[in-house]
């Protein structure tokens, strides 16, 4: 059955939080291109998201007229996500927006724009890393700790055979949809702005108590990641600089080919090495030997390039 659900992306959250053109949440969004295609669905209790996923297809069979045969049914699994809080704070000095040639408003919104760029690339590195590497112990479990790709020996993880330590990335083929990958938030509005007030900020508490006052604002969201199957990651792993350990095209089809029937990937994420390396395995089996062009995709598979996606991971076991 088609999935019909028409979830927020993260602009939509970002300018009613804001009440921000689309061309200044397009620009804050450029530093974060995943979040960008990344659909958020509301979840189902404040900042606990349930669902439930079909892990278990039932068994039917033919049979012959007038004879009987055993019945069965589907299986199902409850998910349960649990949000974190993303806090994305500012203040800045009163004596400073005060003195701010088009004045403290526009000095305070410069400031907390800067705040929620930076937020949204925490989101992202959020979601693929985890609790682990580029992302925050203090958040959200992301793509390195879903259990159907966190070792070699899962069926969605393609061996790239890297060898040196902490040199290693990943390669992720993901199918982003409202009942496959998508963001979660607490609603109603996602992005959650307190009222600027004026605070004493102490300089150096127990050592130098001088104070100045600043202009305080509370920003945050609650997030999480819904990722729906087992199929919807997968991932080329040990992905390192080692000769012949690079990322390449026969990685991609090996690791589509792991993908079943209707659960194919829509977007490839990789880092910026692992997006040089495939235009140079390219160039390397082309026929006239020219230079290859910019990968942009594979397989009709658009490809991600994301800075979330770290050189330094740790090999996968």
């Amino acid at each position: 059955m088609a999935v019909t659900d028409d979830l927020h992306a993260v602009a939509d959250l970002i300018g009613d939080a804001f009440d921000i053109a689309d061309i200044e949440v397009s620009d804050l969004l450029k530093a974060s291109p995943f979040v960008n295609l990344l659909p958020m669905e509301e979840a189902s209790n404040g900042t606990v998201h349930k669902y439930v996923k079909e892990t278990g297809a039932p068994v039917v069979g033919f049979r012959a007229p007038n004879a009987g045969r055993d019945l069965d049914s589907s299986d199902d699994t409850a998910v349960t996500v649990d949000l974190k809080a993303l806090d994305f704070t500012w203040q800045v000095d009163v004596l400073v927006a005060e003195a701010w040639r088009r004045g403290r408003e526009a000095y305070i919104a410069r400031e907390g724009l800067r705040h929620l760029k930076a937020a949204l690339v925490k989101f992202e590195k959020q979601v693929i890393n985890g609790t682990t590497g580029a992302g925050d112990a203090a958040g959200f479990a992301g793509f390195r700790q879903a259990t159907t790709v966190d070792a070699l020996a899962d069926a969605m993880v393609v061996n790239a055979a890297g060898t040196t330590a902490a040199t290693a990335s990943s390669v992720w083929a993901v199918r982003i949809a409202p009942d496959g990958v998508c963001g979660v938030y607490k609603g109603p509005s996602g992005f959650e702005l307190g009222e600027t007030t004026v605070q004493q900020r102490v300089v150096d508490p127990g050592t130098d108590n001088k104070t100045f006052p600043t202009y305080y604002t509370p920003g945050f969201a609650w997030m999480g990641l819904q990722v729906g199957s087992a199929y919807d990651i997968g991932r080329i792993a040990n992905v390192t600089a080692d000769s012949g350990k690079g990322m390449t095209d026969a990685l991609a089809y090996t690791l589509l080919s792991k993908f079943p029937v209707g659960f194919g990937p829509t977007h490839w994420l990789m880092s910026r090495r692992s997006v040089a390396q495939l235009r140079a395995s390219r160039t390397a089996t082309n026929a006239t030997g020219a230079p290859a062009p910019f990968p942009t995709e594979i397989e009709g598979i658009p490809i991600v390039v994301t800075d979330a996606i770290a050189d330094t991971e740790a090999l996968l076991t």
